[in-house]
Formats: structure tokens, sequence, C-alpha cells
């Protein structure tokens, strides 16, 4: 049984040796599994494993199957079980010759055994690989019987060599075409729209076999206890897979990287322990948040904002796609008017996220007659934005297969309720985005009622299988990456799977979601920080404390963006936002975050399109801002780091002692205050965790400090409890506080033995105190102690209760045992 993990992210730069190095202290600090990112051979270079070009092989840029097995055994030796994510989607094709079955279907074509490995329309003719710079093919060459384009290298079928290399390009099962006209003609399914990342197809028993026999194999030998499942979401039948993965690896831990909608579950034929964790970090997190906050900071981000600027790269790009769509019988008249008013103002202006446009100006392509719209109104049209720029390729391919029009394929993908359905399972889902498209395009009914009456009546047949592939990507990249970088609030609720417009969850929600989590998937992974977040769990823990201090951070925010603002709203909040909660930072990591978060938005620049003088300023705010506001800069964050140590250890103990199995991301097992990817990838220092364990062993008890020891205490105490004493992370029952300050206290039950106690809302708390608030405890013989003091609890006489002023005196959080340590 696997009690904790402790994910590693394998890389060249900290490869399999060096995860061996560190079994050790992982065994000391009580994990039960070393918890890895993908070990498979992957594209030269590959900081995280996730394109990979050979699956039957370890990487030999990570050590090879040798390291593999020094890991496998060290772990071993240690009491801890291994667990691997795997990547079934998709293959990385970025460069060709890395990818032998990549490279045998360019060159043998439908021939190729390798032909229906890959998600490939071989009816559409040659597969279009689009990587020139422009549209013309003189820059071709070839060497060594391949075809040359700069450092681009593609094998020749056999007997085509010959004449100009033009001629010998024509002859090929390829063609190479301007990168631009990737998302609109591509043949073959890819990861998103990365078009270096081709879909495989794992549905196919054949394929199935070949893409696992290597990892299965690993489990089969008793080396690897579980998998972790990357984006099943892309899968044809994420169901059937998982069945066929469970029949081969029946005792392995299984859990699926599944972005679950606020009141969504996983489908119940799912042979799986659950979820990565994204569902619990939402709660976790929002338990921190002060819905207290909610209406002056959203008062705050209408005054930051302002008019649209009245052009840019990103309103030419889209205007040319949707020009394209129209072309393709894809939209309907009032869409192409639209094309028109997209050159005025970027889709989902900025002003139309953070602030109520001025009644005489316009509003970008979010109608709400003059006011702020909602969360859904503008994920809504971000959804639209990514059918018509990035994925217009998908919504043809679709609408061919059922003779209609592009645009209403995209409508039903823009109306999902959920990232996407599995019919025929959830046909409630897929109802209602049929009949939400339905009510938003009246005059496109005849075209969505024939998908609708094509998907129902075959719902495993291509058309179903399509649409769903599909309706993953369009909400994840409209969403959780444009979304969530426009409507910017507050930042600490913009997470993988989170809910922005709701503010925090309520302790009653949480205990009703993690008593109905104890029951109904107690094996499910828990996480606070991934390799996919957007922000670390502690910058989001300092973040909470905005809510509580709403007033003054609106006054000091609107004072240093008078003089230092960015000229677009929602970055110029994102970025204060950022620079608070991850202080201290330098201007490197601020700049490549706040440039990451600026082309995701795809407000003033994209990747695709840049605003060169935009991103120039953008580059040039966080050495400027640092360097004249630092002093102030520190001083707000002093203000609120104390109290946000305490959100930080409060949502630690929650998650590691709450129902599921907790991961440590690495590195937050000190306070960490890392932005998104590649900021969240930084090398670990292991050493000085190491020297604060030596010293938590002999008896230290550290202050709760910047140092983050008395967060790496905590996860220690904790992990070697589920460690050691399983048999008491069962059940969940929540426990009520009595007294003034009830509110701040937050407490559940494991077993009858174990307590759990966590401060909420500190900076409130810090004005009346505890005073005479105490915490009932279950009943039962036996003296309860604290096992993060080691002191025991006074619970006076029946029956007991903990006076929390003298509990939480030294940490604002609590573990609580009752009889013998």
């Amino acid at each position: 049984m696997i009690t904790s993990t402790y994910r590693l992210q394998i890389s060249p730069a900290f490869p399999l040796d060096a995860a061996v190095a560190v079994v050790d202290y992982l065994a000391r600090l009580g994990v039960g599994a070393v918890y890895t990112s993908p070990l498979l051979t992957a594209a030269p270079g590959s900081a995280h494993g996730y394109d990979v070009v050979d699956p039957t092989r370890t990487s030999r840029e990570l050590g090879g199957e040798e390291a593999r097995l020094r890991l496998t055994s060290a772990a071993k030796a240690a009491g801890l079980s291994v667990v691997v994510d795997i990547v079934p989607n998709h293959m990385s094709v970025a460069v060709p010759s890395t990818n032998p079955w990549w490279w045998d279907v360019l060159r043998n074509g439908p021939a190729s055994e390798y032909a229906t490995y890959f998600d490939v329309d071989w009816s559409r003719g040659p597969i279009l690989l689009p990587v020139l710079g422009s549209d013309s093919l003189d820059d071709l060459a070839v060497h060594d019987d391949r075809l040359v384009y700069f450092e681009h290298e593609f094998p020749l079928a056999p007997d085509t060599a010959g004449g100009s290399p033009q001629e010998v390009h024509e002859r090929q099962h390829y063609r190479l075409v301007n990168w631009r006209r990737g998302n609109a003609e591509l043949t073959y399914r890819r990861f998103f729209d990365i078009t270096t990342l081709a879909g495989v197809r794992v549905e196919d028993p054949a394929v199935f076999e070949a893409t696992h026999g290597e990892v299965l194999r690993w489990v089969q030998a008793g080396e690897v206890a579980g998998l972790r499942v990357d984006h099943p979401d892309g899968l044809a039948d994420p169901g059937g897979y998982l069945r066929r993965l469970r029949a081969e690896a029946p005792d392995a831990w299984l859990v699926v990287e599944k972005i679950l909608a606020v009141d969504e579950t996983l489908p119940a034929s799912w042979p799986v322990d659950g979820t990565t964790g994204y569902d619990a970090l939402r709660e976790i997190c929002g338990l921190f948040v002060d819905p207290a906050g909610e209406a002056p900071l959203t008062t705050l981000a209408a005054d930051l904002g302002h008019r649209p600027p009245d052009n840019g790269p990103v309103a030419t790009e889209t205007a040319a796609h949707e020009a394209n769509l129209a072309a393709d019988r894809g939209l309907r008249p009032p869409e192409i008017q639209r094309t028109g008013d997209h050159r005025q103002n970027p889709p989902v202006a900025t002003e139309a996220v953070d602030n109520p446009p001025e009644p005489s100006s316009p509003s970008g392509s979010v109608e709400t007659g003059g006011r702020r719209p909602t969360l859904h109104e503008v994920e809504t049209e971000c959804r639209r934005l990514i059918t018509r720029t990035s994925l217009v390729a998908e919504m043809r391919r679709i609408a061919a297969l059922a003779n209609v029009a592009p645009e209403a394929v995209a409508e039903i993908m823009v109306a999902f309720p959920v990232y996407r359905s599995y019919l025929p399972e959830g046909l409630d889902h897929w109802t209602a985005a049929v009949a939400a498209a339905r009510r938003a395009n009246p005059h496109l009914v005849a075209d969505i009622d024939t998908v609708d009456d094509a998907v129902r009546k075959d719902p495993r047949g291509e058309l179903a299988t399509r649409v769903q592939q599909t309706s993953g990507m369009v909400v994840a990249k409209g969403v959780e990456d444009t979304a969530f970088y426009r409507w910017t609030r507050f930042t600490a609720l913009n997470e993988v799977g989170g809910a922005p417009d709701r503010f925090g969850v309520t302790p009653a929600e949480f205990h009703t979601r993690a008593t109905a989590r104890a029951a109904g998937w107690p094996g499910t992974m828990t996480a606070l920080s991934t390799h996919d977040t957007k922000r670390a769990e502690d910058v989001r823990a300092r973040l909470a404390v905005l809510s509580e201090l709403p007033g003054e951070w609106a006054e000091t925010v609107k004072r240093w963006s008078a003089e230092h603002g960015i000229d677009e709203p929602a970055l110029n909040n994102l970025a204060w936002q950022s620079l608070v909660g991850a202080w201290p930072i330098t201007a490197d990591r601020l700049r490549a975050y706040l440039d990451k978060a600026a082309k995701e938005a795809k407000v003033r620049t994209s990747w695709v399109d840049h605003d060169e003088a935009f991103e120039k300023k953008v580059n040039e705010w966080p050495g400027k801002v640092i360097a004249e506001l630092g002093a102030e800069i520190g001083a707000f964050v002093e203000r609120i780091a104390g109290p946000g140590w305490s959100n930080a250890l409060g949502q630690k103990i929650v998650q590691l002692a709450g129902p599921g199995v907790p991961d440590v991301y690495q590195g937050t097992d000190l306070f960490d205050l890392s932005l998104v990817d590649p900021d969240n990838r930084r090398p670990v220092d292991f050493a000085q965790r190491q020297e604060f364990l030596s010293r938590l062993e002999d008896g230290w008890l550290p202050d709760v400090d910047a140092t983050g020891a008395a967060k790496l205490h905590v996860v220690r105490q904790v992990l070697h409890l589920r460690r050691d004493r399983p048999d008491l992370f069962t059940g969940y029952r929540p426990l009520t506080t009595q007294g003034p300050a009830a509110e701040h206290a937050f407490a559940f039950s494991r077993a009858p033995e174990l307590v759990v106690v966590a401060t909420r809302l500190p900076v409130k708390l810090a004005g009346s105190g505890w005073a005479d608030t105490v915490l009932p405890l279950p009943g039962g013989p036996g003296n309860w102690h604290d096992l993060l003091t080691g002191k025991p609890v006074d619970t006076g006489q029946e029956p007991r209760r903990a006076v929390l002023g003298d509990l939480l005196s030294h940490y604002p959080v609590a573990l609580l045992l009752r009889g013998n340590r």
C-alpha cells in the first residue's frame, strides 16, 4: 500500500542517479513512494520527459536501464515503492530521426508497419509537416538520402531520389508546408495545438502492447508499484484503455491526470484509484481564502482597467483564421462580420475582463450590456478563440465526418460543461453541450442536430470519438491557458482544476467533499503543487492573505500602478500579485513568467504573433520595478509573510493528513515560492533539506520563519505517521470548534485517535486572539498529545476539550494523537 509520494522531475540535469542519491532522505522524511516524471526515451535534451520518442527503452540521457534499476533497488532497500508517470496519448515528432516509428512512417507512408500507430488521416493525402518559414521550397536540399531544410531532416522514400530537391519533395509521403498552416490543415492528431507531438492510437491492441510493453515489464517485475497516467482525455476510449491497463497491472496503484469540474466525478467504470489531485487542490487552497475579500478585489480589478488597444497581432491572427474558416463554409455571415470587429479589438478584450467598458466605447467580443462579464462569459469567448485559431484543423476534420459547418462543431465544443464526455457514459454532459450550442446559435440548429443525432446513434463511432477527444483540448486551451491569464481578479484561485469565480471553499463544503473522498476514493492522489500548477502552493498561501486585506492591497497596488503599471490591465493585475506572491524574486525569473503569461493570454501578444514593442515593455518592467520599488515591496511582503506561512502550514497538514494519498512535489517540503514551469523545475537544494532533517531527528522544534524548516517538520511528522500507522488514516469526521474565534480553526479526525487542527484567516485572528475558543475531542480512553510539539494536551475534565490558545501557541497547526506515541 502506497501511503504518500514524493514527485521528482527527472531530467538530464537531475538524472536517475541523482534520484538514487536522495532516496535515503526521502525514506527518512517518511515518504511512501518515489514518484518520477516519465523515464522512457524522450526528445534529445527534454527537460520533462513528456515528449517520448521511443517507448521501448529507458532514456540514456537519464542514465538508461542500469540507472533505473539502481533507483528501484535503492528504493526497495529503503522500504519505498516506485511510481512512474506514463504518456499514452502522444509521441514527439519534433526531430523525426530520433523517433524510429515516425521516421518509418514518413519514409514508407501507408505501407509502413507503424502507419496505424499514429492517428493520421491518410485519406487526405501526404502528411503535412508545418516546418517551413514561408511557402517557398527554395531552401530544400538533398543530402545522404535525406531531404534537408536548414536543421530539419526527413527520410526519402525508396527509389525517390533524383532531380531537384523540389521534385524529390513531391515524391514523398509527406509535404513540408508553412508552419502557419499547421493549425488549419494538419492531417494528424496532435497534443493540444502542439504540432510536434503526434497522437498515438493506443486503442489498437497492437499499439497498446508496443507502447506499454516496457513499462508493464517493470510493473510485472515488481520494480514499479504505481502508474500515473498523463492526459487520458486525449484518448479515443479512456475507459477502454484504463480497463486494458488494469488487466495488465491488476495490483498497481493507478491514478489519472483527469481535470474534474467542481461537481464532476470520475466515470464509475474506470478501474482506477483516483485522479492526480487537482480537485483536492482547489478545495484545500480555497479553505484558506476569506470570502469577505471577494467584493473589494472585484472592484479593484475594475479600477485597474482601461480601454483595450485598437489593434494588435492577435486580432490580426484571429481575423485571418476566421476568414479561412468562412471560406471553408465554416462561418455564418454574422461571424464574418465579427472578423471586422476583431480588427478593432482583440477577442475578449482586457477591458471586458477586468473593467466594465465605457458606454460609448466598444466592449470587445464579449457582449455584456456594459456590465463586467462573468468568468463563464470570458471562458466561452476564449474557447471560441481557440477553435478559430489553434484548433481549426480539428474543427474541419470533425465537421467533414458529419458534413456540417465547422462552426457547428466548434459551438458544441465551446459549450461543454466539463472537459469531455465519455459516451455512452455521461450523456447528460453531452446533452447539456448540445442544448447550450442550440441556444447560442439558432441558425446552426440543423447542423448541431445532425452532429447530435449521429453521435447518439453511434456513441463509439469515429465522429463521437473525435468530438470527445477534441473537446478537452478546447476547454484546456481556452480556460486554463487563456481565460485564467485574462480573468486575474484573484490569481490564488486561477489554478488547474480551479474555479476562480467561486471565491474560496467554506469549511462545510470542504467537510462534505472530504467525507465523500474518504468513502469513495480513499486511494486517490491529493496535491498542492505539481509540475503543471501555475504557481506553487506557498505562493497561493501568501496570496490568500490578500483576501483578508483587500482594502490595504487595493490602495497599495493602485499606487504602484499609477507610476509603474503595465499597459494591459489583466497582465498588470497578475504581475503585482505574482511579484508579492513570489517575493523575493529575481528580475529574470519574473521576466520569464510575465512573458509567458502575456503570450498565453493572447491579448496584446501571443506565441504565434508578437507585439515586439509591448513585449519589450513587459520585459523591462521587472528590473525597473524591483529597482525602484524593491524596498516598499519588501516591506509589504513582510507584512503578509507570517500569515502566509500560517496558511501554508495549514494547507499542508490538511492535505497530508486528509483523505487520499498525498503527494509532495519536489522542493515543497520547505516553503517554495515558484511560479509556473519552467520556474517550478529549478534545482532543489536537497543538501539544505537533509541538514534540517538531521536537526529535526535530534529533536529540534524550529520556529515558523522564512527557512521553511517548520514546514519540513510538519511534512516529516505526518508522513511518518501515515507510513507507520496507516490504520489511523481511515474515514473522515468533521470536528467543530466552540468560542469567539471558532471560525478561525479548522479541524477533523481520521480514526478517533487522530485529530488535525489548522488555523484559518490568521490576519483577522490576530486582532482578537483565540480567547477561550476550544475544540471538543473525540471520546475514548487515553491522553492526547501533539506530535508537532511533543507536548501533552491539557483537555480538562470530560468531555475533553483542547484550549486552542494553548494548543496553537507554538505552531498554527496541530497533529493530535491519543494513546501511546
